[in-house]
């Protein structure tokens, strides 16, 4: 399942083709832009979770905060704004509804790209798992469940590396620059590993379905096809942050998000 807490209403047009003659952006003036984006991203996302093959999509219910300092920023509707207590209870009650084993969140580690948003939901996942299975905590929201794994999203910088040497490979350009080449890297904190070759269709497919946020002609994003990346960095990697099954050991890598779990 999903947890989606905003609806995306501040997110900018970076797909210049959908102000084409007959595209859904055409002629507007940037009020109009912002309408249209709002009534979009939610068809986006519904789109984009279907060819995943989610079994359920819960909206947390509060408004895209926008980027750092922006003015939306102070919108007391918005994500960022939201009282912490109240919006790690209306996760908690998800959570204690559909009872998950394992949970993925945004990284404790967000320097690269601090999206207001971004740094709520981890700081409001960490709260939740912490909470959902202690009666203490929210006895409103439904018998406590307690998971097991929480893990966090993670870019490897042997990811970032690898891909931009195949796009100079390929096209003798890339659209890593220094800027991405020189982040810190957090590769030493990898612990899950999962070869997803099978399953890369399902990625770009769900990329090009948020098509107001995705240029699918920017090489950042596609600039090698799903069978080109299959060769290259056929993986998805994750930090395993809690877990009360037990981790790795000797420094072995988990293939499986759901290893300990019976």
């Amino acid at each position: 399942m999903l947890v989606c807490c905003t609806r995306g209403e501040e997110g900018d047009l970076q797909n210049p083709s959908l102000r084409d003659p007959g595209q859904p952006f055409h002629g507007l003036s940037p009020d109009e832009e912002r309408q249209v984006m709002a009534d979009l991203r939610p068809q986006e996302l519904k789109l984009a979770t279907d060819i995943i093959g989610y079994h359920s999509v819960h909206m947390l219910g509060y408004r895209d905060s926008g980027m750092a300092g922006s003015e939306s920023n102070q919108n007391p509707d918005c994500f960022h704004m939201a009282d912490l207590d109240e919006a790690t209870e209306r996760l908690v009650r998800i959570i204690r509804a559909e009872k998950p084993h394992v949970i993925l969140t945004y990284n404790d580690d967000q320097s690269g790209y601090p999206h207001p948003d971004h740094l709520r939901v981890h700081d409001v996942s960490v709260l939740a798992f912490q909470r959902a299975g202690d009666p203490f905590w929210h006895p409103d929201a439904g018998e406590p469940w307690q998971p097991l794994k929480m893990y966090y999203t993670l870019w490897s910088k042997n990811r970032i590396v690898s891909i931009h040497e195949a796009m100079l490979a390929k096209t003798g350009t890339s659209p890593y620059n220094e800027e991405w080449l020189n982040r810190p890297s957090q590769d030493h904190r990898i612990t899950t590993r999962i070869d997803v070759a099978e399953y890369l269709w399902a990625r770009s497919g769900a990329l090009r379905a948020h098509a107001t946020q995705v240029d699918p002609n920017e090489p950042w994003w596609f600039g090698l096809d799903d069978s080109e990346l299959v060769h290259v960095y056929p993986w998805e990697e994750w930090v395993l942050a809690v877990s009360a099954v037990g981790g790795t050991t000797g420094g072995e890598l988990e293939d499986d998000l759901f290893r300990g779990v019976e």
